[in-house]
């Protein structure tokens, strides 16, 4: 009965707050990809997915995840990750041009989304054993090819938004973890270069095509600049106060493509208005100052730097997302954090908070609760 009473006050024991706002977001996103027109699958099957998460983050709250510090563990779970991104390639499912997914039964795997939390639990790993010596140009240069053998395989699917978020987690880990301003110069004066073989040997004449139509979406309104167009038109018509649940007649009758995906943020600006999305952005302000908050009380760098890797996953998703959605940045097939559809990125999220809560029970502040428990016991006994 005692061991019973112990496992439901961990899992209790959990930064309630951050969960909460998460599932206000999740359900927003629920109540956007709802078509109150016609029948669709994207409500109930996002509602099952959520219900997943939800089991799978409760289940890492409660799990010690300091084997993680292991370099063998570490080292298998990335090899395992590299292996199935290059089975994809041969074996993956189609969709929409990406070979991305592996499908079983009804439900479809993007490797590529938990591809992202193991990058950060090996940067974090490396950049812990070696924070002093991180400004030695070496170590940015081992960490780079960890972070680019995975973006090369996602990349190759195509799958240009991830490889993109990728990228923007191994800068975001190696700008925190001390690098010189002399390495910073140097690394993005090779990204441009590199963005200059890619555009001229690599990218294929679509991915061109929607980086121009990104600066202009205006010059191709029924081809690359079509979703973007649209999807500026639903942000603009949600006005101060928006249409109201139901009456989103951009999403609700398709004008706007991929809005329960790619898209998600203007159908909800639609619906909800400037003041719906004032109060969006303001729970995703909650949700990264939680998670920042809990990893700078980690047990060790190791905790910390996971902490902000997932800070820089979820910026990453949010800003580049609701950028493509405004029509500041290209249309890369971002999905925004918590609120698209799909199960695999919503997994990856929820597990990514799961592990954090997990790391939050050996926090420095638990740790100092635990010692002063101990010396009140061993004072007790002396007397």
């Amino acid at each position: 009965m005692s061991g019973v009473v112990f496992h439901i006050r961990k899992i209790l024991d959990i930064d309630w707050v951050l969960l909460i706002t998460a599932l206000f977001i999740s359900t927003a996103g629920l109540i956007s990809m709802h078509n109150f027109v016609e029948d669709t699958p994207y409500f109930s099957r996002q509602l099952l997915w959520l219900c997943i998460s939800l089991g799978i983050f409760f289940t890492c709250s409660i799990i010690d995840w300091r084997f993680l510090r292991r370099t063998g563990v570490v080292v298998t779970i990335y090899s395992i990750i590299v292996g199935a991104l290059v089975i994809l390639l041969f074996f993956g499912a189609v969709t929409r041009g990406i070979t991305g997914w592996f499908s079983v039964g009804l439900f479809s795997i993007q490797p590529a989304d938990p591809a992202k939390l193991i990058l950060i639990i090996l940067l974090s790993k490396y950049f812990t054993r070696r924070h002093i010596e991180i400004k030695r140009i070496r170590h940015i240069l081992i960490s780079g090819a960890y972070a680019f053998i995975l973006f090369f395989l996602v990349f190759l699917q195509p799958d240009f938004g991830s490889a993109v978020i990728i990228f923007c987690i191994w800068f975001g880990m190696v700008l925190v973890s001390g690098i010189s301003k002399k390495h910073l110069l140097l690394i993005l004066c090779t990204g441009l270069m590199a963005f200059g073989g890619l555009w001229g040997f690599v990218f294929e004449d679509y991915q061109r095509q929607r980086i121009v139509s990104f600066l202009d979406p205006y010059t191709d309104l029924q081809g690359s600049g079509y979703n973007a167009f649209q999807s500026m038109v639903a942000i603009g018509s949600g006005q101060v106060l928006g249409k109201g649940v139901g009456y989103g007649t951009q999403s609700q009758l398709k004008f706007l493509p991929e809005y329960q995906t790619d898209f998600i943020f203007a159908a909800f600006a639609e619906v909800w208005g400037f003041i719906g999305v004032a109060l969006l952005l303001l729970l995703y302000m909650v949700v990264v100052w939680r998670v920042l908050s809990t990893s700078m009380q980690g047990a060790t760098n190791f905790e910390m730097l996971f902490g902000i890797g997932l800070t820089c996953m979820f910026m990453s998703h949010i800003v580049i997302n609701i950028g493509m959605n405004i029509g500041l940045l290209p249309v890369t097939g971002t999905t925004l954090t918590f609120m698209s559809y799909g199960g695999s990125h919503l997994v990856t999220e929820y597990m990514g908070l799961g592990i954090l809560m997990g790391m939050r029970r050996y926090n420095k502040a638990a740790i100092g609760e635990e010692i002063s428990s101990t010396s009140l016991v061993s004072f007790g006994t002396e007397m």
